[in-house]
Order: C-alpha cells, then structure tokens, then sequence
C-alpha cells in the first residue's frame, strides 16, 4: 500500500496539498477519465467476445464494465458539482456531492448485479455451448490485469485526496477482477473438460458484484448520517493544541463534515483559571488560525478555564480521574469544581464516555461511591459528554 501511496504522490505537482480542493479537482477529473476510457474499451472488446463464443458470462461482464464506465462520469459530474462556491441556500459547501456521486456508483453496481443473477440463472436452466477461441481467451485474460491496474490506481488517487467515487469504483473493479478470472475459468472448463459451468461462474460473477455494490452502498450512507470520521484527524488536532503554552488539557472535540476535505472542527482547550485572560485568549487565537491553517480545516477553540492549586479541588480530581481509570472503559474527568454547602460539598465535573455506552446510572452510582470515600459530604453531579473519536 505504501508504494501505490508513493506512486500517486508522484501525480502531485510540486508544492501541492492533497487536501487543496483545486488539487482534488485535478486529480480526481484524470482518475475519473482513465476509468471512462479504460472500462468502455473493455466492454467493446468483451462484448465482441460476447457475441462471438455465445457466452452469458462475458457478456454480462461487459454490460457491468459499460455501467462502470457511467459510473466514472457520475463520479466526475459529483467532483464537479461538489466544487461549486458557497451560497446562501449551502452555507458550508456542496461537498456532500461527492457522498451522493458514490452512492449512485453503488446503486449502479447492485442494479448490475442482480441482472447478472438473472442471466446467471437462465444459462444454468438453459445452458447454450460456448464457443472457445484463443484470441478471445487472451483477450479475456489482458481485461484481468487492465482490471487489476485500475484498482490499484484508483485506490492510490482515491485514497490520497480522499475521493469517495473512486475509493468505491477501486472495490468495484476488485470484484470485476475476480469475475473476469471466473469467466475465464468457465471457458476453460467448457473446452478442455465439457463442464458447462458458464451459468453457474455468471452467478459467482453476480454475488461478487452485489457485494462490492452493498459495500459501497453501506459506507457512503455512513458518511451521509454522519458516521464516525478520520479519527486520526481528531488526535492531530489534539496533539498540536497541547503543544501550545498553557493548555493543560482538552475534552468535547466534535468534528463536523460536510464531504471529503470539508471539515470543521470545534475543541474545548483547559486553562489555568488564574491566568491573564487576555494573554490566554491571545494563545487560544494563535492556535486557531495555525492549526487551522495546517490541517485546512476551519478550527474554533472554547477556552475552558481549570481551578489549579487548591488542595482539595486536586486530590478529588487525581483520585476520580484514577478511579476512572481503572474501570477500562475509556472513560475520563474534566471541568471539576467544588461547590461548599453548610452540610454538603457538591462535586460538579463531566465525565467522558464512549459513544454507544449506556449503562450511566449504574456508573454514576459507582462514582458517587468512590467520591464518598474521599469524604462522606461529597454528593457528585455529573453532566455526560460523549467521545466521538475514540
């Protein structure tokens, strides 16, 4: 994967980001091209060997790389439409294009697949010979490794600018691949060995690409409902923000997409509460625009300022924050502060869990527990915040 990495970087002029839209444009309008060239001229070729061995497996190939060539233009007509400026009806971007163009690339492959199951079933009850030649066998085996350069090229661009198309036409043409090799298998049998197999490969074929369909279908509705995204993405942010002076901690990343490259990111940093808040502030900007400027991402950062140095606010804090801890559920504290009563001393902090969790009643009486160890007046009131990126 790192040399297919590498070779696509070379497509990257020099001084050119990946993640620059105008850069995505480029890229992905030749990925797009080279799949419409390189898929109608071997369905031309697959047809003509189609038509002339009698073939149900072949031909159906052929009509799946003709719908991959329409899939091509759909992915560049995406790109296009998804580049389109802001407006006032589409404040944060057409970006969500892009998801749109994959979800049609996928719809396409299903349709694709289900008609191939039909003509698969046909032969299977009304099997016809297939004529065998060389020339078509060949012809047969070179679409093989042409299918397999276009999955490999179009992983390497769709990866590097993150384009979700091309990602999806990748898998597509994977599965082209692997039934391209079955049809050739059923030549093979049909010829050497009389075992007319070319109904039943044409069913393989089929479930090969309702596969790669339903794959494509389920990740690009993941992104459009708002799935989990980049993770790795979150834990840049946050690694750059605590190198700055006087952060001391982080917690409430939310990080909001509006289709590949098209993310805005919002944090919450922890300060000193004793701190010059004008010295503060100014850190907190610095970090926006350079931490937004180097990941290309608008960042907006809530200053949330941590009482320090008060014996008692800290020992609670260590010792809840180890409590936590230890229960091995990804749990953490933050934002505690201390409320004195006449009878009472609350205990105010959020604590993080993991997205999913459900169980918080049994976890708050857990924590109310352990706070009441550190001292009987202790009552807890705890506010839930969600971990979307771990």
């Amino acid at each position: 994967m790192k040399k297919l990495q590498n070779l696509a970087m070379k497509l990257l002029r020099k001084g050119e980001n990946p993640t620059d839209q105008l850069v995505r444009k480029r890229l992905g309008t030749l990925g797009s091209g080279v799949g419409v060239g390189v898929n109608a001229l071997l369905a031309t070729g697959k047809l003509m060997i189609g038509t002339l061995t009698g073939s149900v497996a072949v031909t159906a190939d052929a009509v799946n790389n003709l719908s991959d060539a329409a899939g091509s233009v759909v992915s560049l007509v995406s790109m296009r439409l998804a580049q389109k400026p802001v407006d006032k009806e589409h404040p944060f971007g057409h970006g969500r294009m892009e998801y749109l163009g994959a979800l049609a690339v996928g719809v396409m492959i299903l349709v694709m697949g289900v008609e191939t199951f039909s003509s698969g079933v046909k032969s299977i009850l009304h099997p016809a010979e297939i004529a065998f030649g060389w020339v078509p066998f060949w012809l047969l085996v070179l679409s093989v490794l042409m299918k397999g350069g276009l999955f490999l090229f179009y992983r390497a661009v769709g990866t590097l600018i993150d384009f979700p198309s091309l990602i999806a036409a990748a898998k597509d043409s994977l599965s082209d691949m692997l039934a391209t090799s079955a049809v050739v298998i059923s030549m093979i049998a049909a010829h050497g060995f009389q075992i007319p197999i070319d109904g039943w490969m044409g069913v393989a074929v089929s479930l090969l690409v309702l596969k790669a369909g339903f794959d494509v279908v389920r990740e690009t509705v993941d992104s459009l409902m708002g799935g989990r995204k980049n993770p790795e993405l979150g834990k840049e942010i946050i690694s750059r923000l605590m190198k700055y002076e006087h952060i001391l901690g982080t917690h409430d990343l939310l990080i909001h997409d509006y289709g590949p490259g098209r993310c805005i990111a919002s944090i919450h940093a922890e300060v000193p509460a004793d701190g010059d808040i004008l010295v503060l502030h100014e850190i907190i900007d610095q970090a926006e625009h350079e931490i937004g400027d180097e990941l290309g991402i608008p960042l907006c950062i809530h200053m949330d300022p941590v009482v320090t140095g008060d014996e008692k606010t800290d020992e609670a804090h260590r010792r809840l924050s180890a409590f936590l801890a230890g229960l091995d559920g990804g749990f953490m504290l933050h934002d505690l502060r201390m409320v004195p009563g006449e009878n009472r001393t609350n205990l105010v902090f959020d604590v993080v869990i993991p997205a999913g969790y459900r169980d918080t009643p049994a976890l708050t009486e857990r924590i109310c527990a352990a706070a009441k160890e550190i001292d009987p007046r202790y009552e807890c009131v705890i506010h839930y915040d969600i971990d979307y990126y771990h």
